[in-house]
């Protein structure tokens, strides 16, 4: 029954920590590998860097509530989310840009 989850490889869910500036300060950040290949995912398709995807989500999140809260497990649900949604963030993505004349 849990044979494809079970035959994964290990460093997919291996912890890795990174070092991440926001608002200044140098903070760790510690998510499984799979998770960070995630998120550069994301970086790519936003047209910027992990670290500052990373930064622009938690300002937003703190505009839009005040405080963050525990920002590695929105890391992970924003991950979720995204692979879940992928078509809309590409048409999100998209309608940020302005079209060329």
């Amino acid at each position: 029954m849990c044979n494809i989850f079970v035959s994964q490889d290990p460093a997919t869910y291996a912890g890795e920590s990174r070092a991440v500036r926001l608002h200044g300060h140098c903070t760790s950040i510690r998510l499984e590998a799979a998770f960070w290949r995630v998120l550069e995912r994301i970086a790519v398709a936003e047209g910027t860097s992990v670290a500052r995807f990373l930064a622009a989500l938690h300002d937003e999140v703190m505009e839009r509530r005040g405080e963050v809260g525990n920002f590695a497990s929105l890391l992970r649900v924003t991950c979720l989310h995204w692979l879940e949604n992928q078509d809309r963030h590409a048409e999100e993505v998209a309608a940020r840009v302005p079209e060329a004349a």
